[in-house]
C-alpha cells in the first residue's frame, strides 16, 4: 500500500533543497499541506524579467492524483500568458501520475516564462525594425522625391503648360486694362478671334458708299523707291511718261 504521506514529506525536503530562495511553506500540521515556489524567467532585454508564483496544495492520495495548482501573483504577464500557464501545468499533471511532479511542473513553466521572454524581445525587435523601415522610406520621399516616369512627366509638362497660358493670358488682361500695356496687331488677333473678318463685314455692310480720299493718293511721286528691291513693280505706280 502506497504511504502518501512519506512521498509527500520526502518531495517537500527536495524541493527545499532545490529552491532555497523561493520556496515558501509549508504548514505541515495543516491537512492537506500547501505550498509556493516563485518561478522567474532568465533575464530579457534591459534585464527585464517575467515571473509567477505558484500554490501547491497536495490531495490526500497525491502522487495517484494531482496536486492543486494556482496562480498566486505574476510580474509583466498577460492574462494570455496565464491562460497558456495553467494550461501547461494540467497537462504535466495529467502526463505525470503516479510520480512525484511538483520540479516537473515548475521546470515546465519555467521554460514557458523563457519562451515569453523571447517572444517579448521578438516583438520589440520587429516593432523596432518597422520603425526603422518607416522612417528610411519618408527619408526617401522627402529626399529623392517621385521617381520620373514618362508618363507622370507628361502630366506634369501638360498641367504647366497649362497654367503658363492661364497665367499670361491673366496678366495680358489686367496690363490692357490697367493701360500699361499696348497689344501688337498679332496679339490683338490671337486674344480677339471677331478680327480676323472685321474688315470684310465692314466692306459687306458699307457697299458701294465707301469713300475714298483721293488726296492720300496725291503725292506718290515723292515717295523713296527700292528700285533694287527684287518685289519692285514700276507699273503698280504709274511711270513718268503718264
Amino acid at each position: 500500500m502506497t504511504d502518501y504521506g512519506e512521498e509527500q514529506r520526502n518531495e517537500l525536503e527536495a524541493l527545499e533543497s532545490i529552491y532555497p530562495d523561493s520556496f515558501t511553506g509549508p504548514v505541515l500540521s495543516e491537512n492537506p499541506s500547501s505550498f509556493t515556489i516563485t518561478v522567474t524567467s532568465d533575464a530579457g532585454e534591459n534585464d527585464e524579467t517575467v515571473q509567477t508564483t505558484l500554490k501547491f496544495t497536495y490531495v490526500e492520495t497525491y502522487p495517484d492524483e494531482p496536486p492543486l495548482y494556482e496562480i498566486f501573483s505574476q510580474d509583466n504577464l498577460e492574462d494570455s500568458d496565464i491562460t497558456d500557464i495553467l494550461t501547461l501545468l494540467q497537462q504535466q499533471a495529467e502526463e505525470n501520475l503516479g510520480m512525484v511532479m511538483i520540479f516537473t511542473l515548475v521546470t515546465a513553466v519555467q521554460e514557458k516564462l523563457n519562451e515569453i521572454v523571447d517572444q517579448i524581445k521578438k516583438r520589440r525587435e520587429e516593432e523596432k525594425r518597422r520603425k526603422e523601415k518607416e522612417a528610411e522610406e519618408a527619408e526617401k520621399v522627402q529626399f529623392h522625391g517621385t521617381p520620373v516616369t514618362i508618363e507622370n512627366f507628361l502630366s506634369w509638362k501638360a498641367r504647366f503648360e497649362l497654367e503658363m497660358t492661364e497665367l499670361k493670358r491673366k496678366k495680358m488682361k489686367e496690363e490692357e486694362q490697367s493701360g500699361k500695356c499696348k497689344l501688337t496687331g498679332k496679339q490683338l488677333f490671337e486674344t480677339d478671334h471677331n478680327l480676323d473678318t472685321s474688315d470684310i463685314k465692314f466692306l459687306e455692310e458699307a457697299g458701294n458708299n465707301v469713300e475714298v480720299d483721293e488726296s492720300l493718293f496725291q503725292d506718290m511721286d515723292d515717295l523713296e523707291l527700292d528700285e533694287d528691291d527684287p518685289d519692285f513693280d514700276p507699273a503698280a505706280f504709274g511711270s513718268d511718261e503718264d
